[in-house]
């Protein structure tokens, strides 16, 4: 593969800033280099907000069937080069490239489901007190919007939040991870060949600390669409609170998957190891704790001991692999310091010796026992491959570990019993709450987000995403 060097796209024009480089090198093959992220300074944030600021009025001016025609253009185009494009982002931070193909396909279903929005209703007709009123509401785009996301996900989060923001009419600067940026400059030259108008969309790669930090600070911004860790993301909440800017944080989690007594174990291990190991544990809705009813306790622990065993660790490219490196050096350390903590203080249930012939950011899946309900193996995110397993005495005493967090992002439950599963959804302090599936799954039609710490209480994805990107304008007119 060609080395890729990161651009930005501003105004319809590309450009390599000039603020420095980082050279990102293959987590599942140190010794290969990826390409070179170039980065951004301030200037160029101010550049890009110009440049939206004058696309945005004329973009929001189009009908929605017109803004439609560019998002299915944009899928066409992401469906012609999936495989290019999946390759590139399982280079950059390790997916497996089957996950990622995935995902890619998640983003053109994504943009063609966002498209499909501009031919439907963005209203409502309100009953008016006085005759020969006509009283409505109406979706207004609102405006100017940044998107900082994440590199676990380089295509899919994304495209969850431009695909509505630019369905309701906004234009949008966009701020990726550092180690997601190289696929970010190859979804928008891909983007580029829709013809999408210049200014609409602009990339602008760099560091948090300054490309980030200017966004927030110092660009007219009417929103901002967060995805991240729960300290980065309280610090955007805080400073678009000061400045009055609408703001949506998604952060992290600590999901549990309660296991009960009457749980169709051969079913449900296999989906209790997908939401723990698949992508190395780096998702927001990874299962981190495992919650098991003390009657199957130890039949448990061994299914699971076989089941840990038999997967797959390997390079991101290999089809067969069942889960690659983690992402980047700062990833690989922090995972391995919860592994010394691990074997210091909990029983090591599970923790396959790896076999890999070349460098890479390769990280063991490990599962334990033996940490409370109040150890940091169980209380903090760890985003990696690890999983703690809890005993519970009853479904009571379950759902109390479940929601002995100060997240609540996802949990799931596996049972064959009506009550209790109604129960779980009830009862469970969690945005998304599902039974005999794993935590890590949610469709992209339905509402994604939190409870607690784990969210600023938005929703993104589905219909709840047009509620962030619009503004609602209560009309009135009254004829004689």
């Amino acid at each position: 593969m060609a080395l890729v060097i990161s651009k930005n796209w501003i105004g319809g024009e590309w450009s390599i800033p000039m603020n420095g480089k980082t050279i990102i090198n293959n987590p599942s093959n140190l010794q290969e280099q990826v390409g070179t992220v170039n980065l951004s300074d301030e200037s160029d944030v101010l550049q890009a907000e110009d440049a939206a600021r004058k696309a945005q009025k004329k973009w929001a001016k189009l009908t929605g069937a017109a803004r439609a025609n560019y998002l299915n253009r944009m899928a066409d185009g992401l469906k012609e080069n999936l495989e290019e494009l999946a390759t590139l982002a399982s280079s950059e931070m390790g997916k497996p490239i089957g996950e990622m193909k995935g995902e890619v396909n998640r983003g053109i279903h994504l943009l063609r489901y966002y498209a499909g929005e501009g031919v439907r209703s963005n209203g409502n007709v309100i009953p008016a007190s006085d005759v020969n009123v006509m009283q409505y509401t109406k979706r207004v785009p609102i405006g100017v919007v940044g998107i900082i996301t994440p590199w676990n996900f380089p295509v899919a989060i994304p495209i969850w939040k431009l695909a509505p923001a630019l369905i309701c009419g906004n234009a949008l600067i966009w701020k990726p991870a550092e180690i997601a940026s190289l696929t970010a400059t190859k979804m928008v030259e891909i983007f580029e060949k829709s013809g999408l108008p210049a200014g609409v969309l602009n990339l602008v790669v760099g560091k948090g600390s300054d490309v980030g930090k200017t966004l927030l600070e110092k660009v007219n911004l009417n929103a901002v669409s967060f995805t991240g860790s729960s300290v980065t993301g309280s610090l955007v909440a805080q400073t678009c609170a000061k400045r009055n800017i609408k703001y949506q944080t998604e952060m992290g989690g600590k999901n549990a998957a309660v296991v009960m007594n009457d749980a169709d174990l051969e079913k449900s291990i296999p989906m209790v190891l997908s939401g723990a190991f698949r992508s190395a544990g780096q998702k927001c809705t990874a299962t981190s704790r495992i919650i098991v009813e003390s009657g199957i306790y130890d039949e448990f622990i061994e299914k699971i001991q076989k089941g840990v065993a038999e997967l797959n660790v390997g390079p991101a490219l290999e089809e067969n692999t069942y889960l690659g490196p983690v992402a980047s050096k700062i990833q690989f350390d922090k995972v391995k310091s919860y592994v010394d903590i691990a074997h210091k203080d909990t029983t090591i249930v599970a923790e396959p010796k790896l076999s890999i012939n070349s460098e890479g950011y390769y990280v063991s899946p490990i599962v334990v026992t033996g940490a409370d309900s109040d150890h940091q193996l169980v209380q903090e995110e760890i985003f990696g491959p690890m999983a703690t397993i809890l005993k519970a005495n009853d479904f009571d005493d379950a759902i109390r570990l479940c929601n002995k967090t100060v997240y609540g992002l996802s949990a799931s439950l596996f049972t064959n019993n009506l009550s209790s599963a109604h129960r779980f959804l009830d009862e469970t302090e969690a945005g998304m709450v599902r039974v005999n599936q794993e935590t890590a799954g949610v469709e992209y039609q339905a509402p994604f987000g939190g409870m607690k710490l784990s969210s600023s209480h938005t929703r993104e994805q589905g219909q709840a995403a047009l509620d962030f990107y619009t503004e609602t304008k209560t009309c009135a007119i009254k004829y004689f």
